[in-house]
């Protein structure tokens, strides 16, 4: 599944409204009852990672695992009492001693391969997951006015929708925006992931029913830089988790009831958390409502009881089930009809709907203006007006947002192609509005093809 992760930038001078201490991460563990993990699990995982690296200093391993030295340490002389590690030589000392698997340790290490091959930060319970997601809660964040309409101000929009979106976002329920293709919907979405307030603390791992489930994923989760105090980094929180961004997610057309599952791995024999359980504690959009190949009912009955009770449920292989938080803005984004999607009683369930169309001429205008200043393009008056009138009403084009961007897009592409000055002019824009619109020009054949030449 495609799944992207669109930031805007924190508009200069806007502080969204909440608790930018969410995020705080909890106390480094003092001991390995404190990390909330089995024995056998700290055993298997340090194994596979001596198997993997080789040689390893105390120090590094604790790097990889993200655990204390001193918890580490102790999972080592564990494995080194049992015959199953020891010290590597007598040149280190302290957190520079280095360990290596003995031949017992070796198999031992094959046996832990064999039920999960997961290498890395060791995960967090499942209940500490919980806890977690409960303290820095979205439901908790609250938008204000003031905040919403400063952070969209300067940005093309109609005000209403800037407003509508702001109490949805306060709402907890899951939002519909729906309006003609181009007419800004993702753009909306997106937007509103800058206003979210705080920060989320998101685990590498997690463990459930004995089995590892891999949350952290870094092509949506956005770290923020560790602490630091007279040029060290801060050693005294649990680094197995990492203090990101509110995340979102943006699932398209590729988006089936399955993915919303557990993936896992037969070969590696871990797990993946579906994305709405990384986009815990920020924004799930959904695009393209419609276009799935599951249908919007089966997809909105999946949620039903997420959406009612804050949580979802989730099941392994073995057939063990548990519950995880379903903490986010969830948002829906269509080209179709609301009624299109399904009956009354179905968008009942959305909390709210909000309609993007056509904009009027002036607020057309404006983005077309802007967007000939970012593409370095010589805007025109007169050749603006004939767009409204021989192109846009003549074969009853709304006037879209994505629209001027596109067309000047193609008057600069077309400008760098033959060596001359980008100006908006009404044989310009002819020619982009032809080829975004697939209709012929004047003079073409209707077959796309240059006319016969006379044979000589």
């Amino acid at each position: 599944m495609s799944i992207t992760l669109e930031r805007p930038q924190a508009r200069e001078g806007v502080s969204p409204a909440g608790n930018g201490r969410a995020g705080r991460l909890p106390p480094s563990p003092k001991s390995t009852a404190e990390t909330g993990l089995d024995a056998t699990m700290l055993a298997d995982l340090a194994s596979r990672l001596l198997m993997q690296r080789g040689r390893l200093q105390l120090n590094r391993a604790a790097d990889m695992l993200r655990l204390p030295i001193s918890v580490l340490g102790d999972v080592f002389e564990n494995l080194r009492r049992q015959k199953m590690a020891q010290v590597a030589g007598h040149s280190g000392v302290g957190s520079e001693v280095a360990y290596e698997l003995t031949e017992a340790g070796h198999g031992f290490a094959r046996e832990a391969f064999g039920r999960c091959q997961y290498v890395g930060p060791a995960p967090v319970p499942l209940a500490a997951y919980q806890a977690m997601i409960g303290r820095h809660s979205i439901r908790h964040q609250r938008l204000d006015a003031a905040t919403v309409r400063a952070a969209f101000d300067g940005i093309v929009i109609d005000p209403l929708v800037v407003d509508q979106m702001g109490a949805a976002m306060n709402s907890g329920r899951a939002i519909l925006i729906y309006g003609p293709a181009g007419s800004g919907k993702t753009f909306l979405a997106e937007h509103l992931a800058g206003l979210l307030p705080g920060e989320v603390a998101v685990p590498h791992a997690i463990t459930a029913g004995g089995e590892i489930i891999q949350v952290f994923d870094p092509l949506i989760h956005e770290p923020i830089e560790a602490v630091q105090t007279d040029g060290l980094i801060r050693r005294d929180v649990d680094e197995r988790w990492q203090r990101c961004r509110r995340p979102v997610v943006i699932a398209g057309g590729e988006l089936t009831l399955s993915m919303l599952d557990l993936q896992f791995d037969p070969s590696a024999r871990f797990y993946q958390a579906p994305p709405h359980v990384k986009a815990n504690g920020g924004l799930f959009v959904v695009d393209d409502l419609g276009r799935q190949m599951v249908s919007p009912r089966e997809l909105m009955n999946r949620w039903i009881v997420p959406l009612d009770r804050d949580r979802d449920y989730l099941s392994l292989h073995t057939g063990f089930k548990f519950v995880v938080p379903f903490d986010l803005a969830l948002i829906f984004s269509t080209n179709l009809e609301p009624q299109e999607l399904a009956d009354e009683a179905f968008l009942r369930r959305f909390g709210y709907k909000v309609h993007l169309g056509p904009m009027p001429a002036a607020d057309y205008r404006r983005i077309f203006e802007e967007a000939c200043a970012d593409f370095g393009v010589l805007f025109d008056d007169e050749a603006f007006d004939w767009l409204l009138v021989e192109r846009h009403a003549a074969e009853g084009r709304p006037l879209l947002a994505c629209y001027p961007r596109d067309l000047i897009g193609r008057i600069r592409d077309f400008a760098l192609y033959e060596s001359c000055m980008p100006v908006v002019t009404c044989d310009a824009l002819d020619r982009a509005w032809n080829t975004y619109f697939c209709t012929p020009a004047s003079g073409e054949s209707t077959a796309g093809y240059p006319r016969s030449q006379p044979s000589t």
